[in-house]
């Protein structure tokens, strides 16, 4: 990692300085590291800094936490992305309050063609734990990763259902990767860095406050090309995921409930309200974003050109069955069971294959 990426994250270390004045003290000197050899004078002439924030950036206080940064995001394996460098995600980079440094672990594409981002109450219901699942596994023909916020309720039955479709999820942290919120999600978190990965603004010190979920529903809005709203009250994090999503041009879709259902509230209300799309199957997410069944096979073509000679003989040995066991497939291709979880894991990756319970397969 450059030395240069110590000042860029030194910056979002300075005490209550947010994405947009970060990003105007910036503009203000010339790059991140002339923050910190800019005179009192100057920084003092600077909206936002006042006298203390000054003091603190010329003490070098925000620098020592940065190398703390440094230290903890090398040792974890954690990748460091700067708002104006090339590798930070394009789809928030044209945002003014887009996060100035975003922390990452995973190994899913964050540009990925397709993000749909799946949000809802914690309390979800029986019924919206069942549409849940269905939109995820019906959205998979269009082979997007799913974003959500890692919370209970409809955002961990996302990433699950993801995991389990073979589709990789992304889930966007309020605090930083020295905590995992809500500590029962420990387990589903370390699948999703094999299968998708963990994305936060936050400093791997900070706890889960309640002021930074708000702050995390921008990334979700921000990182998905669609918003699915799927149960939720008048007033919650759902509702201000939407509201960002609509003020950054994104489709919001919002499933319809039965009036006078506390968690259905919230969704009658965005689409009563138009900032949302009614939504009843995947296929009308389909149709509004213009994901035509045609496009996707004809991408599912092109990958299996890219295919080795391994991975066309197992997609074609799938194809013969509805669905196929391990033990059977690891036969008939006259592979060794280490060998063909590889094979088997890479053909998830690409969309190719669906995992079933009983460690059994099926071609998509």
């Amino acid at each position: 990692m450059d030395n240069s990426m110590l000042y860029k994250i030194a910056i979002t270390k300075i005490p209550n300085i947010g994405a947009v004045n970060g990003k105007n003290i910036i503009s203000y000197c010339g790059g991140a590291k002339e923050v910190f050899n800019t005179s009192k004078k100057k920084l003092l002439k600077i909206p936002g800094i006042g006298p203390r924030n000054a003091q603190y950036i010329l003490k070098g206080d925000a620098l020592k936490d940065a190398q703390k940064e440094l230290t903890f995001v090398a040792k974890n394996n954690i990748k460091v992305f700067y708002f104006l460098d090339d590798n930070y995600p394009k789809r928030l980079s044209p945002y003014h309050d887009s996060p100035i440094i975003l922390y990452y672990k995973g190994n899913a594409d964050l540009n990925h063609y397709r993000n749909v981002g799946i949000v809802g109450t914690r309390k979800v219901s029986p019924k919206g734990e069942i549409i849940t699942e269905q939109l995820v596994k019906d959205l998979a023909i269009y082979n997007p990763y799913f974003i959500s916020g890692l919370a209970h309720g409809v955002d961990g039955l996302a990433h699950k259902t993801s995991i389990n479709t073979g589709l990789p999820t992304i889930g966007v942290l309020g605090h930083g990767f020295k905590h995992i919120y809500p500590p029962q999600h420990r387990s589903l978190a370390e699948k999703m860095i094999e299968h998708g990965g963990l994305l936060t603004e936050h400093g791997f010190e900070s706890g889960p406050e309640k002021m930074h979920f708000p702050m995390r529903n921008r990334i979700i809005a921000g990182l998905s090309d669609a918003i699915i709203v799927v149960e939720t009250a008048i007033k919650g994090g759902s509702i201000i995921t939407a509201k960002y999503a609509n003020n950054y041009n994104k489709d919001v879709f919002a499933i319809p409930g039965r009036i006078g259902d506390t968690y259905s509230k919230g969704c009658n209300l965005l689409i009563k309200s138009h900032q949302a799309a009614l939504l009843e199957t995947a296929k009308d997410i389909g149709y509004v974003m213009r994901w035509d069944e045609a496009d996707t096979k004809n991408r599912q073509t092109k990958l299996f050109v890219e295919l080795d000679d391994n991975e066309k003989e197992l997609i074609s040995c799938l194809r013969e069955y509805e669905s196929i066991g391990i033990d059977r497939l690891t036969f008939q291709m006259k592979s060794t069971p280490s060998r063909m979880a590889a094979l088997l894991l890479g053909l998830e990756f690409k969309g190719l294959i669906k995992p079933l319970p009983g460690k059994r397969f099926m071609a998509i």
